[in-house]
């Protein structure tokens, strides 16, 4: 890393346990090549606030702090939106304490919950950019999504150079550009397609629309109501995006095979459902245990 190429670092404090390597495992999976990578203990990424763009690190710090570095200065508003936005893609704000005095009440959950205590759930910086990932995801591999996002943000997201990364050229799409774009030329349906235009073109017209706030009920019918997203999708995003602890992505296909007996019967989506209603109000943080359990 050339010699001061971050211009500006700040101290984002967490409530103990927190566990980086859930995030590092997440996002290694799922990097968009030229836009984000992990490297080493650390998380990298390029991204557009307000109208700068600029490249971010994040790493743990030697107390209960992420360490952010961002390589050009920023105004104190730009600032603190990006900080606003860290904190809730890496769940800086909670307090995982309550939770796992809950989950570990789960026969089903206590072994994991007792082995990786401080499990957070992991989001994107941008909500925006939450929602497309989401809808790219849709009955495709993760490998797959990320690859649709690669070409997509190639063909439509703005290309930059930062001396503090070069391997990272783009960021992500803005709105503007997706609510227009052929998106189907990517190798897709043009169905999903339709619906990252329709996404995109909600966004500009409800700046609100994926405000963090009010209940889950309201986010996902508000979410439903958009063409082509459906109740997966939805809890997918008020989960990430919204930061809803409640949210809970039932018919999720890696969290149906946690919840299989062995030598059983895969559950139902809505047997699922029923199994997650002892895990309330942390259902979100549930899944993510899940999902580390069918890994």
């Amino acid at each position: 890393m050339p010699e001061g190429a971050w211009q500006q670092t700040l101290e984002l404090p967490f409530t103990a346990p927190f566990d980086w390597s859930i995030f590092l495992g997440f996002y290694r999976l799922r990097a968009i090549p030229g836009v984000e990578a992990v490297v080493g203990e650390c998380f990298r990424r390029a991204l557009r606030i307000d109208d700068q763009t600029v490249v971010i690190n994040l790493s743990p710090g030697p107390g209960d702090y992420l360490r952010l570095d961002i390589d050009q200065a920023l105004g104190d508003g730009s600032c603190a939106r990006l900080v606003d936005n860290v904190n809730a893609a890496f769940d800086l704000h909670t307090d995982p304490r309550p939770i796992t005095r809950h989950l570990q009440q789960s026969a089903k959950l206590a072994a994991a919950v007792q082995s990786r205590p401080g499990i957070r759930v992991p989001g994107v910086i941008d909500p925006f950019e939450q929602g497309i990932r989401a809808i790219l995801g849709q009955q495709i591999s993760v490998v797959a999504a990320v690859r649709l996002a690669r070409r997509m943000c190639e063909r439509w997201g703005e290309r930059f150079a930062s001396p503090a990364d070069p391997t990272l050229e783009y960021c992500f799409p803005i709105p503007e550009r997706l609510a227009t774009a052929d998106i189907a030329e990517l190798g897709m349906p043009r169905s999903r397609a339709r619906t990252i235009n329709s996404f995109a073109s909600a966004w500009l017209s409800t700046p609100d629309l994926l405000a963090r706030g009010g209940s889950l009920d309201a986010a996902i019918e508000r979410l439903c109501a958009l063409p082509g997203i459906g109740p997966w999708s939805a809890h997918y995003i008020a989960m990430r995006a919204l930061r809803h602890g409640d949210a809970f992505p039932g018919s999720d296909i890696g969290i149906l095979r946690a919840l299989t007996p062995r030598g059983g019967t895969r559950p139902s989506a809505r047997a699922a459902l029923v199994i997650a209603e002892a895990w309330r109000p942390w259902r979100a943080y549930a899944a993510q245990y899940l999902w580390l359990m069918e890994t």
